[in-house]
């Protein structure tokens, strides 16, 4: 290979390596005039290679450019004073006239005797960056409107005394245990503790301990290293290092066994934590909210539960009734709820009926407020009317006490067996008098179809409407 051909070769194989590049790249000569145009420059600027060649950086318009106008030489191009250059966020401009948000970077090439023979640049395209940004933002709303105070429902007394608590709570930074029963709202508590606190712009994160079995529990919670067990292929980060400066909620704590036992009340009291497979310790600033339907303190007498565990757990506990306890609010949640089905499946369904509403407040409620969801769910998909009516309603609230087993349907209420009497022509006659020839009527009586009441009278040449003496 002679000397021209390698360097046609090396020529070549930079082009190639330029064009495969996310980044946008391009160069410039020692008059400033573009000299090489990778394609992500194509794609950023929406100049193609051939328009780009032989002019400035100007046609880019960037907003962090060195002089307001672009020097037509590159002796005046503030670059050369500027070295080392630090890469900047701005904004160029497109060749359909939008603004694009790039990182630009820029590094001036000198010969060796230190004079300036050109410039290399590049710009990272954060387009689907600040996409992402405003998702992650607009989820991050999202989930605060979730946990509104006022998305906790309740006039009653019992949900008065749990808003104040929630009110306090968010107003510290103390480690909170959330009570009830399953369906309670015991999540929707601990949102609503983060999203009112000082806490409230970092993250939330919510692990249920219940449905994680031990060791996958402690690589979710704590984080592993790389080969800390088969599968680690990685190192990972833990949820309290997610929750890092925000609220970490344990939903089901009372599931935890005496191993995860014993490494939360070590994170309770020095606030550090390991990895799995590493002895560093990484300190955290997080508040812990936890959260079960079990009774905690019966589980420590019993030996279940760590009682040095549990007094650190219930710094501030809060206890959520049970709907049945609540009747008085159940009115006010039907309400919320037809606003949201409304919404989500555009129907227009206006209220529901005063007998249903009575069933509804006098049903006992085992699955609390998610039940009640449920059941006004279960019911926007019967309905076709403005007012939910008892037909609608889960057979479970239609008849205490039954439920239906999955893959079948309510049985239809018997009806009273009728006696059927022996059928002669003289007794059909007799039936037929006393009924005022209504055949209908007679079927009743007899326990037989309408259609064989016909039947029989043809067959016994019965007159219709009674001509016969």
């Amino acid at each position: 290979m002679d000397e021209g051909t390698h360097d046609l070769w090396d020529i070549r194989f930079v082009n190639r390596i330029l064009n495969s590049m996310a980044d946008g790249v391009f160069t410039l000569d020692a008059e400033g005039r573009i000299t090489s145009w990778n394609r992500s420059m194509e794609r950023i600027s929406g100049y193609s290679s051939e328009e780009s060649l032989g002019r400035t950086c100007q046609l880019l318009q960037c907003s962090h450019c060195f002089g307001k106008t672009c020097p037509s030489g590159f002796e005046e191009c503030g670059i050369l004073y500027k070295e080392p250059f630090e890469a900047k966020e701005c904004q160029v401009r497109h060749k359909n006239g939008h603004e694009v948000s790039v990182i630009k970077n820029a590094s001036v090439v000198r010969d060796r005797n230190g004079k300036a023979i050109g410039v290399v640049e590049t710009l990272t395209d954060l387009t689907e960056l600040n996409q992402a940004r405003d998702r992650a933002e607009e989820a991050r709303l999202r989930l605060a409107e979730i946990h509104r105070m006022d998305n906790l429902i309740g006039k009653s007394r019992a949900m008065q005394r749990v808003f104040s608590a929630i009110r306090a709570a968010a107003a510290s930074d103390v480690t909170i245990l959330v009570q009830g029963e399953s369906g309670t709202g015991k999540e929707l508590v601990a949102g609503a503790i983060h999203f009112n606190s000082a806490r409230k712009d970092h993250p939330l994160v919510v692990v249920n301990c219940s449905a994680l079995s031990e060791t996958i529990l402690e690589s979710e919670l704590f984080g592993h290293v790389k080969g800390a067990y088969t599968g680690a292929i990685r190192d990972r980060i833990g949820r309290f290092e997610q929750a890092n400066g925000g609220t970490l909620f344990l939903d089901e704590i009372g599931e935890l066994t005496p191993f995860i036992q014993v490494k939360l009340l070590r994170v309770l009291q020095e606030r550090v934590i390991e990895r799995v497979g590493e002895s560093k310790q990484r300190n955290i600033d997080i508040r812990i909210i936890t959260a079960t339907h079990r009774d905690l303190y019966t589980m420590v007498r019993e030996g279940r539960f760590r009682e040095d565990l549990y007094y650190r757990l219930k710094v501030f506990p809060i206890q959520l009734p049970p709907l049945r306890r609540r009747r008085e609010d159940i009115p006010l949640l039907v309400s919320h709820f037809l606003k949201t089905m409304n919404e989500k499946t555009g129907k227009h369904i206006q209220n529901v009926s005063q007998s249903a509403m009575r069933m509804l407040i006098d049903y006992p409620w085992p699955g609390n407020v998610r039940e009640l969801e449920n059941a006004i769910e279960h019911a926007f998909v019967l309905c076709n009317r403005e007012s939910i009516e008892p037909m609608d309603l889960p057979i479970e609230i239609l008849r205490p006490g039954q439920s239906v087993k999955c893959g079948s349907l309510p049985e239809e209420p018997r009806r009273p067996a009728v006696r059927r009497k022996t059928l002669t022509r003289e007794t059909l006659l007799e039936q037929l008098d006393r009924c005022g020839w209504n055949k209908a009527e007679v079927a009743r009586q007899v326990g037989l179809s309408r259609t064989a009441i016909w039947k029989y009278m043809k067959k016994w040449n019965i007159p219709l409407r009674g001509e016969e003496g």
